[in-house]
């Protein structure tokens, strides 16, 4: 007898406008305890020595595994399309944009 499959559950998300223009970051922390996830996202501007976490993500740690495993398809998939990413051999991104230094 043949199983009876069970209907995908769809889900309705909305996504307001003010979210939907994004919020570029070039650094993320990651932290977490015993219980939670949490994932800073960081914009790094150059001349400014004082760098600001523009949105904080928290997460369960079943969730961050599974943004984990979906990060890594986007990868493979992004390189399958569009060539392998190449990583820089230092930590941090150096954020040297050749501009003045700041003054107020």
């Amino acid at each position: 007898m043949a199983e009876k499959k069970q209907p995908e559950k769809q889900f309705n998300i909305e996504l307001p406008e003010e979210v939907a223009e994004g919020t570029y970051s070039n650094l993320a922390i990651i932290s977490h305890s015993q219980s939670e996830f949490v994932v800073d996202f960081v914009r790094l501007v150059p001349n400014v020595p004082k760098a600001k976490v523009k949105s904080r993500i928290i997460l369960t740690p079943t969730h961050a595994k599974r943004l984990l495993k979906a990060l890594a398809d986007n990868v493979t998939k992004f390189e399958a399309q569009f060539g392998k990413i190449s990583e820089p051999e230092q930590a941090y991104p150096q954020m040297n944009f050749n501009t003045p230094p700041a003054q107020a």
